[in-house]
């Protein structure tokens, strides 16, 4: 018996592995021999006759026995289960990488199965499964006939086709137009360097007045019993804040992936961070908080995505459940602890391909610590809310409120009047630094839908109304005491608006008209069209 099953792992984006579906059109199983339901093999009661009878089956004739025969064995897999024992896994065509881990992906998936549908089934997972290792050019799995001594069994073959060419690399210019600002980002990836699927990269960005960062890391699917991914990685990081919140944070840090599986991601993470402000003008509560500090944290994140599209959801659901403590082992480094929550859905609304798209998002610091309600939380851990990217894609981010700068909403404090030296009796006013929020809640709804002509529709492009509104609150510090919920709901910021949406294979733009129904005194929103970039990675 022998069947062959071949999926590019790009068919399957989310890693579902009890969901997967063969259709008989890409399997393609072609089979040399029958078997009966209880196992036993079916053979011609005379040898002789049938070797004649092949014989004289000769150019079409031969053909359409063939075709026959294959549609009856698709026809008794279609009807009834057809009992199956995997024998061996045998592994070909790979040079350099080992043969335990490649077994260790897939061989107890394969041998598991008890049916021969059931195989096919997991051939095909187990082949998007070494495609996702991205170290394999090509992946093809053969189910060939058992021993002849041992009826009712299969050997699984497994035949690969190594990356030709190891190093890869990427270049790109990307935009952000919520800060006016474009960076230079490159990548530099060298693949199965020892054969374990380890991948090591090296990464640079340059943003024109905002950020820049550089980092090396290495990635390992497995290693030796350890049966989740390894990931650690260094870096070293600028980010300017000046414009919002008058500091400049430089971060130089350690990362460390603990355990990674399709719902589950703990990491550790050890970084020096230093906070400074080179214009002299920041606010107090800024200057309390310049200077250098060690954050060690563990991070632990839950996640669960059933949605049919990251770009354009149209049915499913999908929850993610961030937790942060930083502090650990170190009695002088930042103490917090940090919860994020983010739920959203999407329902088909049964015209125009139309989705309603909606979503709620809430999370909260707090510093730990003897006497911790009245210490300050770290102000780059804080929640902010605004920019323009698009909170359909961004799930986990509490950061979107469209119609809003880049951190333009929740509590400010102005900034120290510096005097110039040729204007010293100036009274301009100095600006306000925005502190974020130690709590924040978010929520969005986005209605989809297809345009009218018949370009736009191939194309992808389509239409899109929402709606968002988000809040912050500042609890430490003994704020705690002052906050009331009737006031927090009462000041909630909203906007809302129409846009078109342009999706590519990378990430999703945005035209969009956007109008503020309510901000605050301080907060930096505007009514006019906007342009959005967002991806979902």
């Amino acid at each position: 018996m022998a069947a062959a099953a071949d999926r590019a792992a790009d068919q399957n984006p989310k890693p579902r592995d009890a969901e997967t579906h063969v259709p008989a059109a890409e399997t393609e199983p072609e089979f040399a021999e029958g078997y009966e339901e209880d196992g036993e093999e079916e053979y011609e009661e005379d040898g002789e006759e049938y070797e004649d009878d092949e014989e004289e089956l000769d150019g079409p004739a031969a053909a359409a026995a063939e075709r026959e025969r294959v549609q009856s064995v698709f026809k008794r897999l279609s009807s009834d289960p057809v009992a199956i024992r995997v024998h061996d896994v045998v592994i070909k065509g790979n040079t350099k990488t080992r043969d335990e881990l490649i077994e260790a992906e897939v061989a107890d998936l394969l041998r598991a199965a008890p049916t021969v549908q059931e195989l096919l089934r997991a051939a095909s997972v187990a082949t998007s499964r070494l495609h996702r290792l991205d170290v394999f050019d090509a992946v093809k799995i053969t189910l060939d006939a058992g021993p002849p001594e041992l009826p009712g069994t299969t050997n699984v073959v497994i035949e690969v086709v190594e990356a030709a060419n190891p190093l890869t690399g990427s270049a790109g210019v990307y935009s952000k137009p919520e800060a006016r600002s474009w960076s230079l980002e490159g990548s530099l990836k060298l693949k199965n360097l020892f054969g374990y699927g380890d991948i090591w990269d090296a990464s640079g960005s340059y943003g024109w007045d905002q950020t820049t960062e550089v980092g090396v890391g290495v990635y390992l699917p497995r290693f030796k019993s350890v049966p989740t991914p390894l990931m650690a990685r260094a870096s070293l990081s600028s980010q300017d804040w000046l414009k919002f919140s008058s500091y400049k944070e430089r971060l130089l840090g350690l990362s460390f992936g603990l355990l990674s599986t399709m719902n589950h991601d703990l990491s550790y993470n050890l970084t020096w961070r230093a906070l400074t402000d080179p214009s002299r003008a920041s606010s107090k509560a800024i200057r309390r908080q310049l200077g250098h500090n060690l954050l060690s944290a563990l991070k632990y994140t839950y996640k669960i995505d059933q949605r049919d599209s990251l770009l354009r959801p149209t049915k499913g659901y999908a929850f993610q459940s961030t937790s942060q403590v930083g502090g650990l082992w170190d009695n002088k480094g930042l103490k917090f602890f940090r919860q994020e929550f983010d739920v959203r859905g999407a329902v088909p609304l049964g015209f125009y391909n139309a989705a309603l798209n909606v979503g709620i998002g809430a999370g909260v610091i707090l510093p730990l610590g003897r006497g911790f309600m009245n210490s300050s939380s770290p102000v780059p851990d804080r929640f902010f809310l605004g920019g323009h990217s698009s909170p359909v894609c961004s799930l986990g981010g509490l950061s979107s409120l469209l119609g809003f700068r880049t951190r333009g909403v929740g509590p400010t404090e102005a900034r120290r009047l510096v005097p110039s030296e040729s204007d010293s009796d100036s009274a301009a006013s100095p600006g306000r630094d925005y502190l974020g929020g130690d709590l924040a809640v978010s929520a969005f709804a986005d209605l989809s839908f297809d345009l009218p002509l018949k370009l736009f529709r191939d194309a992808g492009i389509h239409g899109h109304a929402f709606l968002t509104a988000g809040n912050l609150a500042k609890l430490s510090e003994g704020e705690y005491k002052n906050f009331s919920v009737s006031e927090f709901q009462r000041t909630f910021r909203s906007s809302a608006g129409v846009g078109i949406i342009l999706p590519t294979k990378l990430f999703r733009v945005e035209v969009n008209y956007c109008y503020i129904l309510k901000q605050a005194e301080h907060d930096s929103g505007k009514t006019g069209i906007q342009f959005s970039f967002s991806s979902p990675m």
